[in-house]
């Protein structure tokens, strides 16, 4: 008898363990990477309209990696930055924003560095800073705010005629019939447009250099030590060379 009560006493004790084990199982929960819908990495877009995100190579070595579930959406920047405060999407990769400060964790050290360019034809005065901008005659792309570099432009103060349009391709366009002289784009999609329509004696230099970092959602669970785990992660890979092939897809798709 005292034998058969031993028995029974160690296995009431045992199934709280198989309990907690049980958890520890569970497979961690779907991350949503969120990116804008307007891509400042590409002009080139799926069959579905989805932007050739090639940050998206990086989030699958990432998750990958780190055996987490993910798909990814890309809406307007309003919506992407809303879905990250209230915890519908948890995942992004951006320049640093204050929309994000309360609501999300940023990585420690960037992840790579997301370049502006100025773009001029052979002949005009180079641009060495932001300030060498006042007075010219720009083109800019609708919808992008360039970080802070947009409220330079639209100052009064800096006499910059700023001509607003609707495509990259436009851009360069204009450009090569020099109907303005300094085109201000990201290096990316700039890249693509100037691949598949070279223009004679075209010029750049960096206009501006900002840093993109992870971003993970405070209400993911654990979120502390998945971005932990999704940093040591990323400092194993070649961030740098998987996006320069991803951008050779879509220069030579």
């Amino acid at each position: 008898m005292k034998k058969l009560l031993s028995t029974f006493l160690l296995m009431a004790m045992t199934v709280p363990t198989w309990g907690a084990d049980d958890a520890s199982l569970k497979s961690p929960a779907i991350i949503e990477y969120v990116s804008p819908e307007q891509s400042v990495w590409t002009t080139r877009t799926t069959k579905t309209g989805e932007p050739l995100n090639p940050l998206l190579c990086v989030a699958e070595k990432l998750f990958t990696k780190a055996n987490i579930p993910w798909h990814s959406r890309s809406y307007p920047a309003a919506r992407m930055f809303k879905s990250l405060q209230d915890g519908t999407a948890q995942f992004s990769m951006l320049v640093k924003s204050p929309a994000l400060q309360e609501c999300c964790l940023l990585s420690r050290k960037p992840l790579t560095v997301l370049q502006i360019r100025v773009y001029h034809l052979e002949g005009k005065t180079p641009i060495k800073n932001l300030n060498d901008l006042a007075g010219k005659n720009i083109i800019t792309i609708h919808g992008y705010s360039y970080g802070s570099l947009f409220r330079f432009f639209e100052d009064k103060r800096n006499r910059i005629t700023n001509n607003v349009v609707q495509t990259h391709a436009a851009a360069f366009r204009m450009l090569a019939v020099q109907r303005a002289d300094y085109v201000i784009d990201y290096v990316g999609p700039a890249s693509e447009v100037l691949a598949a329509t070279p223009i004679p004696g075209i010029r750049w230099e960096v206009l501006s250099r900002q840093d993109v970092y992870l971003v993970l959602a405070k209400n993911y669970p654990d979120a502390p030590k998945v971005m932990a785990r999704l940093e040591a992660i990323a400092a194993t890979i070649d961030v740098e060379k998987i996006l320069w092939e991803a951008q050779q897809r879509s220069i030579h798709p």
